[in-house]
């Protein structure tokens, strides 16, 4: 029999906060800048989605470990001006909230610094406060199920009592692999073909979500 959701776990970057586009525009920048010449959609296939030890990691493989040093620490800057500059939430997002009763909670490839950055610059944080999870927290980052596992164990709720709200290829694969329902959002930069599977529905407005989750808890 399948358990109706108690748990919406949503990931951060491209559900909750529109910053996808900046780090894509943030990394094709570096790399023409560093040796490494991508066009989005190659960035969204390599890093979108993935810790920032993962995508320091295939930098390193490419370019050798100074260069991804050099790269991380310029990355870091620039997202964090462009942050600053224009980050929103993701459209539709705030007034999907308002209509969710179920709990919720934050889990994301993201650190805790840089969530404390953008749901503070888009006035989220503090309806998250203290159910925020990072991948820094676990031992293997998406598309691995320890970051979601980790956090339905922290909110006491059965994994398979959980549906995850992601926008990433790696994301909708760590929900399946933790027995979890995923709602892919495909609103971003991902599409929508790339978010299918098992187990999955693909939206692509986040006004939408209220009635998915509706359906689900059934």
């Amino acid at each position: 029999m399948i358990k109706p959701i108690e748990l919406v776990i949503f990931d951060c970057d491209g559900v909750l906060v529109d910053s996808e586009r900046i780090a894509a525009r943030v990394q094709v920048a570096l790399g023409a800048q560093l040796g490494w010449p991508l066009t989005e959609a190659e960035v969204v296939e390599r890093f979108i989605g993935r810790s920032h030890a993962a995508i320091r990691e295939q930098i390193a493989a490419r370019l050798g470990e100074e260069t991804a040093g050099v790269w991380a620490e310029r990355f870091e800057q620039l997202h964090r001006e462009a942050v600053d500059a224009d980050l929103a939430p993701v459209e539709g997002l705030p007034e999907a909230l308002a209509s969710i009763t179920l709990s919720t909670c934050v889990a994301s490839s993201g650190s805790h610094e840089k969530m404390r950055h953008t749901l503070g610059r888009t006035g989220l944080y503090d309806h998250f406060a203290g159910r925020i999870y990072s991948s820094t927290e676990v031992a293997h980052g998406k598309p691995a199920p320890d970051l979601f596992l980790h956090a339905a164990r922290q909110m006491g709720v059965d994994p398979a009592a959980c549906v995850v709200v992601e926008d990433s290829e790696p994301g909708v694969r760590a929900a399946r692999a933790a027995g979890m329902r995923a709602l892919g959002y495909a609103g971003g930069l991902t599409p929508a073909a790339r978010l299918e599977g098992p187990g999955t529905r693909v939206f692509d407005d986040m006004r939408k979500l209220p009635v998915l989750l509706g359906e689900l808890v059934g």
